[in-house]
């Protein structure tokens, strides 16, 4: 029944609040000194006539029984308990009647001694409401059997009554519950304060045995928190309940099951997971021990659909449970084959999608006499009751559910197989995901590890050690990945890039980035060039993506992109919204080097830059997706002290640092991919590299072969002489006929051997075949026939063609063996 004038859940405020109560001041002689508005209102009398008027001719009643000054007086003398009193008084109206009100009055001292009163009044209804409501709340803290708790915003408890104390079993230690014993209840008052608004949940609750001994019965038990608003609206905290009742009624002990198993069941891709969070809810409540076989392997749905029926496929443990620790010796180890015979339940009910249910389970069974092993150990058991359920959704089972009861004297009945069968129903969709998306992800991880580098090419620039660490499956397989691309010259290029998004579209997109790296690299653009090559490939993917209907392949990336010359013994390096390379130096602490920041690629427009640093021979440098700095545990900031600390003695073996870095920086289940590719800088030294300055005349041509045999003696290269006097006589030729400026020949030798001719013209000489009628052209034909590999590469003070050949056979497997040093002054920069 509603309160007259007040509509349902309205708040009861209270009636002598001074922003609302008719308010009187009295001083020490009993005379009225203010007489507020509100007062006016309420008892009719202005305010200009009852200053100076003894308050008695208005309150007639008074907290001893007598009139109101001389109930005011005793309460100032100290003949009241209390310095204040609140009760009911009767006050003489201005048209003559009396008039019950509500009284609450407070002595208030005066300087120098004496004092006032200060008395609130209210109509003798709005004071008995608010006298009912507050006895209701100190009852439902001191006398209810309902638990409850009040909580402010940063869920530290400002009340708590004993009956909660005594249900959730809560110590009590300085007025406080224990935070151990308090999750469940601020869990739920947690998750009422995110929704905004009331939050409930019904649980199955088994007390601890009692005084002596004895187990007591299970029983459910409803929580409800909702928040507490200020009138201006804001969350001031939160009220937590919580209610015991007796459970008879079957059906909400099921209801409750399933609402328990939609919660629990499926709260990861995993498919071990899931299978266990299924017997977890069954076992012991429905069954004394459950077990989860599922056809071997990661097949596709139309796989399984596919599958003949009655047969194609053997089931795998994939979880159980019994109610005994040491789990009876029935069960299948978990991941072993589960062989059952043809006539057995579970094969019946792999063939036909239906449950087999077998009420009492006894010695003339029909499927037990013919398995005399499992009949044994069942009987020897005392399971007397058996069923199996199919794990079946869309239109496909994928595998059974077995269930025994030996304690449980009751024998599964058709209340069970419902309830198991609905059980089991959400549980196969949940297994059905696992399966699709452990699928894709295997399918995409072998993706993304085919079109990285199977093996990196041995090279006398670098020494490499990589790490590839996928990310955690539910995470799904990313777009990281690195490079190491020989140059001309004897430099390599090293990269690491970082395909946003994840799965196979992010796995795909990679190997195109990575194939346009490469390409970009082989033409030997400097790397802002490069990166910015990438970036109008990355636009145009995303156009494309755009334009596909099964959604986008790229929508960005970042990327590092460094070129290291180890005769210059420099390193230069640009970044695309990637972090920069750290180096730890031999002598000196190790350093995040300074490269100008770029923007991602897929943004366009914005210009990429590149610097360049003076590497000692030795260092080891290491370029690394954002993944390896940025777990959940730490910010960006701490991930890179953890990378300096774990690249400290840069002399360790490059495979120790890797380790170091993946244990130092990474969880066990890293929640992003990370790729890392560390390198230790190596010097080609001078006596493998001979350079001369050759004049602009039709005579250096031969001086430059002669050069370039004697530099070949010295080497021991004897029988390179030929091709190479052929190579460095059509390169100089072509210089001195179409090139500008001063003209330079150098000789590398490395694992090839290496010529090079530079000038000081951008015109890039073109291959073509010549006519028979042609006297000339034939220069590049040549030399692209006589070399390993020729090409290119623009400087900003020319261009340079380079031609490679491969060592004769005796030096080829052994690269590294020492070459006799040239004589002094041999090889360093003289006109020959």
């Amino acid at each position: 029944m509603g309160v007259p004038g007040r509509a349902h859940g309205d708040s009861v405020d209270d009636p002598f609040d001074l922003t609302t109560a008719a308010l009187v001041t009295v001083d020490g002689s009993g005379l009225i000194e203010c007489w507020s508005p509100q007062a006016e209102k309420l008892l009719g009398h202005a305010s200009a006539d009852m200053a100076g008027r003894p308050v008695s001719e208005v309150l007639r009643g008074g907290p001893d029984g007598t009139d109101g000054v001389a109930g005011l007086r005793a309460l100032v003398e100290g003949r009241l308990v209390a310095d204040s009193w609140e009760g009911p008084v009767s006050a003489l109206h201005q048209d003559g009647r009396q008039v019950g009100l509500g009284l609450r009055v407070r002595a208030v001292p005066v300087p120098g001694g004496g004092c006032r009163w200060l008395a609130a009044l209210c109509r003798a209804e709005d004071w008995k409401r608010w006298e009912l409501g507050q006895a209701a709340l100190r009852g439902l803290l001191t006398q209810s059997p309902i638990g409850i708790a009040v909580l402010d915003a940063g869920l530290r408890y400002a009340c708590l009554n004993e009956a909660l104390v005594a249900m959730e079993e809560l110590p009590c230690e300085d007025g406080g519950p224990g935070p151990e014993a308090l999750r469940a209840v601020e869990r739920q008052a947690s998750r009422a304060l995110s929704a905004g608004k009331a939050v409930s949940s019904v649980e199955s609750v088994t007390p601890p045995p009692d005084a002596a001994g004895r187990p007591c019965a299970e029983h459910l038990r409803l929580r409800a928190s909702f928040p507490l608003r200020a009138r201006t609206g804001a969350t001031l905290g939160v009220c937590h309940t919580a209610v015991d009742f007796d459970e008879h009624d079957l059906g909400r002990r099921r209801l409750l099951l399933l609402n328990e198993a939609a919660e629990r069941i499926g709260t990861t891709l995993d498919l071990g997971r899931t299978a266990q969070e299924l017997v977890e809810i069954l076992v012991p409540r429905i069954a004394d021990f459950a077990a989860v076989d599922l056809l071997d392997g990661e097949r596709s749905p139309e796989e399984l659909a596919a599958r003949p029926r009655g047969g194609g496929g053997a089931l795998r443990r994939t979880a159980h449970l019994s109610i005994r620790a040491d789990h009876p010796e029935v069960i299948v180890p978990i991941g072993a084959p589960a062989h059952y015979l043809a006539q057995s339940p579970q094969s019946r009910c792999m063939a036909t999608g239906r449950t087999v249910r077998d009420a009492l389970l006894t010695l003339t069974t029909s499927w037990l006499v013919q398995d005399p092993p499992r009949r044994e150990k069942l009987l020897h058991l005392g399971v007397h009751s058996h069923m199996v359920v199919p794990l079946r959704a869309r239109g496909v089972t994928a595998g059974a559910v077995t269930l025994l009861r030996w304690e449980n004297p009751e024998p599964f009945d058709e209340d069970d197989q419902l309830l198991v069968e609905e059980l089991s129903a959400r549980a196969a969709v949940c297994v059905d995901n696992a399966r699709r998306f452990a699928r894709e992800h295997s399918a995409a991880l072998a993706l993304q590890t085919s079109l990285l580098p199977p093996v990196l090419p041995d090279l006398s620039a670098v020494e490499v050690a990589y790490r590839y660490l996928p990310a955690d499956a539910e995470a799904g397989v990313g777009g990281d990945w690195f490079d190491v691309i020989p140059l001309s010259g004897a430099r390599v290029a090293l990269v690491v890039g970082d395909v946003v998004g994840h799965g196979i579209h992010a796995a795909a997109s990679m190997g195109r980035l990575r194939a346009a790296v490469q390409t970009l690299a082989d033409i030997d653009l400097p790397p802002e060039e490069l990166l910015t090559h990438v970036d109008d490939l990355v636009l145009r993917l995303s156009e494309e993506a755009e334009a596909a209907e099964d959604g986008p392949l790229v929508v960005g990336a970042t990327c590092i992109y460094a070129v290291y010359d180890p005769i210059s013994r420099r390193l230069r390096v640009a970044r695309a919204g990637h972090p920069g390379p750290a180096i730890a130096h031999l002598s000196e602490p190790v350093e995040i080097l300074d490269v100008p920041a770029g923007p991602p690629l897929g943004l366009g427009g914005l210009p990429f830059e590149s610097a360049e640093f003076e590497i000692e021979e030795g260092s080891v440098v290491a370029l690394f997706t954002d993944g390896l700095i940025e777990a959940s545990d730490h910010d960006v900031d701490t991930g890179l002290e953890r990378l300096c600390f774990a690249l400290a003695h840069p002399d360790r073996p490059l495979e120790e640092i890797c380790d170091t870095l993946v244990r130092t920086l990474l969880p066990d289940r890293p929640p992003d991919d990370v790729a890392i590719l560390v390198v230790r800088t190596r010097g080609l030294g001078q006596d493998r590299v001979a350079s001369w300055d050759i004049p602009a005349t039709a005579a250096a041509v031969a001086e430059a072969r002669r050069a370039a045999t004697e530099q070949l003696g010295l080497w021991g290269l004897d029988e390179a002489v030929f091709t190479t006097e052929l190579i460095v006589s059509e390169l100089v030729t072509n210089a001195v006929r179409h090139a500008d400026g001063p003209i330079r020949l150098r000789l590398i030798l490395d694992r090839n051997l290496v010529c090079e001719v530079s000038d000081a013209s951008n015109t890039s000489p073109r291959l073509r075949r010549a006519r028979s009628s042609d006297e000339g052209g034939r220069g590049l034909f040549l030399v692209a026939q006589l070399a390993q590999r020729w090409g290119t590469r623009y400087t900003s003070r020319g261009k340079t063609i380079w031609a490679e050949q491969p060592l004769p056979a005796r030096y080829g497997d052994e690269p590294s063996v020492p070459y006799p040093a040239p004589e002094p002054g041999a090889g360093t920069g003289g006109s020959g």
